[in-house]
C-alpha cells in the first residue's frame, strides 16, 4: 500500500483536482483527463472563483505542518507562486488580458490542439468543447468591459493584434479553424453522419464566437485601449517577478543585457569568418541558404527532419550525458495551425504520458527552411531543453507534490534551462558545424536583445550614449524595431511578431537569458566547490529531480548538492 500523502502534499493535490474543475484549459494544459468537453468561465465571477481557491489554499498551506525537507520546499514554492497569482488578480491582470501570445481568448483556440481524436467518443467530446466557445468568449469580453469601466485596458497594439488573431481562427483569409478541424473528421472511412452534423453545428457556433470576438476587439476595444504600450516599473516589476520567482535589479540586468549581446557578437564575427572568409553575418548565412546541404524544402520535410533529430538526440544523449526514462524517449514535432504567434513552443505531456511532449513549429506560410538555425531552436524545446526538464518534473510522482509536477513552471527556470541547453550541446561537441553554432549564437544575441528591448521598453529607458545604435533615444516600439531586426538576426516576420510579444508579456521576453544566467552561476559554483570531484551528469540530474522552482529558491537548492555530496563523501 503506498504511504500517504503528507498534509503539504495532500493540499497540494487537493488544489490540482479543484484548480482542474474550475479551469478546464488549464487541465487540459496539465494533461488532466475528464474536463476535455468543457472551457473555463472566463468571467469576472470565474476569476474570483479561482483567487478564492488560491486563497483557501494559502491558508491551508499556512497551518499545515511540516514533516521534511521535501515539505518545506513543495510549501514554499506553491505559496510563492499563489501569492503572486492573487497580486495579479489584484492589481486587475484579468480585466486586461488582451496579449498576442498567451491570452485566455488563445487559449481558448489553442486547447484543442492538446485534444485527442482517435475515435468517436473524443470526436464527441470536442464538439461539446466546441460549444461552448461562445460562452467561454462571452466571459472574457465581460472581464474585458468590466476593465473598460475602470480604465483598466491593454495596449491598443494588443486590440488589434489579437483581433486579427481572431478573425483568422473564424476564417478571414483563411479556412477557419473548426471547420478545418471538422475536416479531419470527415475523411474518415468510418465518419458518422449524425455526428459529422453535431461536429459542423459545434464549429459554425465556435467560429461565430471568434467572429464576434474579433468585431469587439476592433470596434468596441480597441478605441477604448491604451495608447501606451509600456506597463511601467511597477507593473513590470510584478510581472517579472511572476516570470522569474525572484526579485532582480531591472537597471543592472538591462546593463548586462547590452554586455551579453557585445560578447555574442564577437563571437558571431569570428564564426562568420570561419564559414565565408571577409563575410559578415549577412554573407555567412547567404551562403549557407545557398547550399542545399543546409536546407529543407516543404513542410512535411522539414518536419520529418525535425522528428529525426529529435529521436537521434534522445538517443544519444540517454546513453552518455543524461539519464532519460523511457516515457521520456518519446517527443513529438507538430506543425502548429495558423493565427498564433511566431515562436515555437513546447507542450508538455499528459499525466499519465498518453499524450507525449510536443514541439510546435509555425511555418508563417514559408514552404522552405534553412537548417543553420534550426538545430539549436530544436535543442532548445525537445531535448536536452523543455522537454528533458518539464517531462521528467512530470515523471517525479513519487517525489514532488502534484503541484510542482503539473503547474510548477516557472519562465526563468524553464526558459533558463532551455537556453542553458543550447550552449550546453555546444559545449558537448553537437554544434561543431560552424553554421549550428552560428544558429545558436544568433538565438543566444536574440534573447539578449529581448533584455534590453523589454526593459527597455516598459520602464521607458533611454539608450546608453556609447551605443553605436540612437543614442540617447528613449525606448518604444518605434525605436526598438528596427535595433531588434538588426541586432537579433532574425527574420522580419518574425521580430514584429516578438515585439508584440514583449509588449503584451512585460517581463517574460527575459526570462530566458535572466534564468540562463542564474543555470550557468550555479554551475559554475558548484564547479569551484567540488573542484576535479565535480561530475555535471550527477549535477543535472540533481538539479532537474528539484522540479520546477523560482530563481531565488533555485540558487538555494543547488547549492545543497555540493553539502549532500560531503556529507554522502563522509559516510563513505
Amino acid at each position: 500500500m503506498a504511504a500517504s500523502p503528507s498534509p503539504v502534499y495532500a493540499i497540494a493535490d487537493g488544489y490540482i483536482d479543484e484548480l482542474a474543475a474550475l479551469d478546464p484549459l488549464e487541465a487540459t494544459d496539465m494533461g488532466i483527463a475528464g474536463y476535455d468537453d468543457r472551457l473555463t468561465d472566463l468571467s469576472p465571477d470565474g476569476h474570483a472563483a479561482v483567487d478564492a481557491l488560491r486563497a483557501r489554499t494559502i491558508a491551508d498551506l499556512d497551518a499545515a505542518p511540516i514533516e521534511n525537507d521535501r515539505d518545506e520546499v513543495a510549501r514554499a514554492f506553491m505559496r510563492e507562486r499563489l501569492g503572486v497569482a492573487r497580486e495579479r488578480f489584484a492589481a486587475g491582470d484579468y480585466m486586461r488580458d488582451v496579449r498576442v501570445l498567451g491570452s485566455a481568448m488563445g487559449a481558448t483556440r489553442s486547447c484543442f490542439d492538446l485534444m485527442a481524436f482517435d475515435d468517436d467518443a473524443q470526436w464527441a467530446t470536442a464538439a461539446r468543447r466546441m460549444r461552448a466557445v461562445p460562452d467561454a468568449l462571452d466571459g472574457w469580453r465581460r472581464s474585458l468591459s468590466a476593465g473598460m469601466a475602470q480604465h483598466l485596458v491593454a495596449a491598443r497594439r494588443q486590440a488589434l493584434a489579437c483581433a486579427r488573431q481572431a478573425a483568422t481562427w473564424s476564417g478571414e483569409g483563411a479556412r477557419p479553424f473548426f471547420h478545418g478541424l471538422v475536416d479531419r473528421y470527415e475523411q474518415r472511412t468510418d465518419a458518422s453522419a449524425a455526428l459529422l452534423g453535431e461536429l459542423r453545428a459545434a464549429a459554425d457556433a465556435a467560429t461565430e464566437g471568434f467572429a464576434v470576438t474579433a468585431r469587439f476587439l476592433t470596434d468596441v476595444y480597441a478605441p477604448a485601449a491604451s495608447e501606451r504600450d509600456a506597463v511601467g516599473a511597477e507593473r513590470y516589476e510584478r510581472e517579472a517577478r511572476a516570470y522569474l520567482g525572484a526579485t532582480i535589479d531591472l537597471n543592472e540586468t538591462y546593463d548586462w543585457g547590452w554586455a551579453e549581446l557585445g560578447r555574442i557578437e564577437a563571437r558571431i564575427g569570428e564564426v562568420c569568418e570561419a564559414i565565408l572568409p571577409g563575410s559578415d553575418f549577412a554573407g555567412a548565412v547567404a551562403h549557407l541558404e545557398a547550399d542545399p546541404a543546409y536546407v529543407v524544402d516543404g513542410a512535411d520535410a522539414f518536419l520529418a527532419w525535425n522528428q529525426d533529430l529529435i529521436d537521434r538526440t534522445i538517443e544519444e544523449l540517454g546513453r552518455t550525458h543524461f539519464d532519460i526514462a523511457p516515457p521520456l524517449r518519446r517527443c513529438q514535432a507538430m506543425i502548429c495551425p495558423p493565427g498564433g504567434a511566431a515562436a515555437m513552443y513546447y507542450t508538455q505531456p499528459s499525466e499519465d504520458f498518453s499524450r507525449p511532449g510536443r514541439t510546435w513549429y509555425p511555418t508563417l506560410g514559408k514552404s522552405r527552411f534553412p537548417l543553420w538555425g534550426e538545430v539549436s531552436i530544436c535543442y532548445h524545446e525537445a531535448v536536452p531543453g523543455h522537454h528533458l526538464q518539464i517531462g521528467r518534473t512530470v515523471l517525479l510522482a513519487d517525489t514532488l507534490s502534484r503541484f510542482q509536477r503539473l503547474a510548477g513552471f516557472v519562465s526563468g527556470h524553464g526558459e533558463g534551462w532551455a537556453l542553458y541547453a543550447e550552449r550546453l550541446m555546444e559545449e558537448l561537441g553537437y554544434l561543431e558545424d560552424p553554421a549550428f553554432e552560428l544558429g545558436m549564437l544568433a538565438a543566444q544575441a536574440m534573447r539578449a536583445v529581448r533584455v534590453i528591448v523589454d526593459i527597455g521598453m516598459h520602464l521607458e529607458l533611454t539608450i546608453p550614449a556609447a551605443s553605436t545604435y540612437e543614442p540617447g533615444a528613449r525606448w518604444t516600439a518605434e525605436v526598438a524595431l528596427p535595433f531588434v531586426l538588426e541586432r537579433s538576426r532574425f527574420p522580419e516576420a518574425f521580430m514584429r511578431s516578438e515585439v508584440d510579444r514583449y509588449l503584451g508579456l512585460p517581463g517574460q521576453a527575459i526570462s530566458y537569458k535572466v534564468g540562463e544566467r542564474v543555470w550557468l552561476d550555479c554551475r559554475a559554483d558548484a564547479q569551484r566547490r567540488h573542484g576535479d570531484q565535480f561530475d555535471l551528469k550527477a549535477w543535472h540530474s540533481f538539479a532537474l529531480d528539484l522540479g520546477g522552482l523560482g530563481l531565488e529558491t533555485l540558487r538555494t537548492q543547488l547549492a545543497r548538492f555540493y553539502r549532500l555530496r560531503l556529507h554522502r563523501d563522509d559516510r563513505t
